[in-house]
């Protein structure tokens, strides 16, 4: 436990921004499984990757995950959908 009152603040602060960044997370790896399920199923549509790509673009612009990484994410996502729908 910190002692120092700063340490104290740092530490909520960082809790903080940990829960808001797990929030953010988990809506980003939401949007992807529900857009690849769906592609699996047959039953996507274009908004289904749109809002996978919103969700991945937000995550990116907060800092979440890297814009690399959103784009590779985004890339395999749209990779995996004209895959399944050429067959």
């Amino acid at each position: 436990m910190p002692n120092k009152n700063s340490a104290k603040k740092a530490l909520r602060q960082s809790e903080k921004r940990a829960k808001q960044n797990l929030v953010v997370k988990n809506a980003y790896k939401d949007a992807v499984k529900t857009a690849k399920k769906a592609i699996e199923a047959g039953t996507h549509s274009a908004e289904d990757i749109k809002a996978a790509q919103k969700k991945l673009a937000k995550a990116a612009k907060k800092g979440v995950i890297k814009k690399n990484t959103a784009a590779r994410k985004l890339s395999r996502l749209a990779k995996f959908a004209k895959k399944v729908t050429t067959k």
